[in-house]
């Protein structure tokens, strides 16, 4: 996260808007959040200049560059030299490995070939709803994934995102989507997922995960559980992923490189 000063010896800023502790930033910075969720700036598009953000929120430009300098750090919004500050999108080359832990045991990080494996509509259950934040009850999209790397499938993912934040989503839309299912997400339903939580758990592949990872039934297996996050924490998808560790294994993010949420 950005530590820069700006402002932080003052008690208010240059507009006179009163700064308890040095907060004021905080405030714009959520205030600027909210606009990211109500989709008033989308993924790829530049956010209003630094003038016209300083006086739509009644403070100064130092305190707004605050504000601006912990979304940058945040991975929410991305500065181009002489362009402006943009939000920022889900792109292969950038973020994927943000997200995605899976690496070979000799350390060699590769894309997954992800394959569709099945897709239905459901009810939540009382877990799913839980870690969803919905009703129990309430209808979701279910579908499962194959991911090979280096031509071995190593993982199945089993996900689940409400059909309240995924109207309309298709099998064959995801089928063929042209990116990863995060910048799908961001593209098609203005959705973007900016954070993470994962737990780690000791699983034994059942008949479908024998069958889909070839290995026997009953064998060892990680599972991650993962919630994926947009803004204010709001959970927008419930992931179940079962990896063979044979030749395989997960890294978590480094101290330095925590995801915000």
């Amino acid at each position: 996260m950005n530590t820069s000063t700006t402002d932080s010896n003052n008690t208010g800023d240059a507009k006179g808007t009163p700064s308890i502790g040095g907060t004021r930033y905080k405030e714009v910075k959520s205030a600027m959040l909210a606009a990211l969720a109500a989709q008033e700036w989308k993924g790829g598009e530049a956010i209003p200049s630094e003038r016209r953000l300083a006086e739509r929120f009644g403070v100064s430009i130092g305190t707004l560059r605050k504000a601006i300098d912990e979304l940058v750090a945040d991975n929410l919004l991305v500065r181009h030299q002489g362009l402006g500050t943009f939000v920022a999108q889900h792109r292969r080359d950038r973020h994927f490995f943000r997200f995605f832990r899976i690496v070979r045991q000799d350390g060699e990080k590769t894309y997954p070939t992800v394959s569709l494996v099945s897709f239905r509509k459901a009810k939540a259950t009382r877990e799913i709803a839980a870690m969803l934040g919905i009703e129990v009850g309430a209808r979701v999209f279910a579908f499962v994934n194959r991911l090979a790397l280096h031509g071995e499938t190593v993982m199945i993912d089993n996900i689940a995102v409400p059909e309240a934040r995924f109207p309309g989503l298709t099998e064959n839309a995801l089928r063929n989507r042209p990116s990863t299912l995060y910048n799908f997400y961001q593209d098609t339903f203005q959705i973007n997922v900016v954070g993470t939580e994962e737990r780690l758990r000791v699983a034994t592949a059942d008949e479908i995960e024998s069958e889909l990872l070839e290995v026997p039934l009953g064998a060892p297996l990680l599972e991650v559980r993962r919630v994926a996050y947009s803004y204010h924490q709001t959970p927008v998808e419930v992931r179940i992923s079962h990896v063979n560790t044979e030749r395989y294994e997960y890294v978590g993010p480094s101290a330095s490189h925590e995801e915000p949420l």
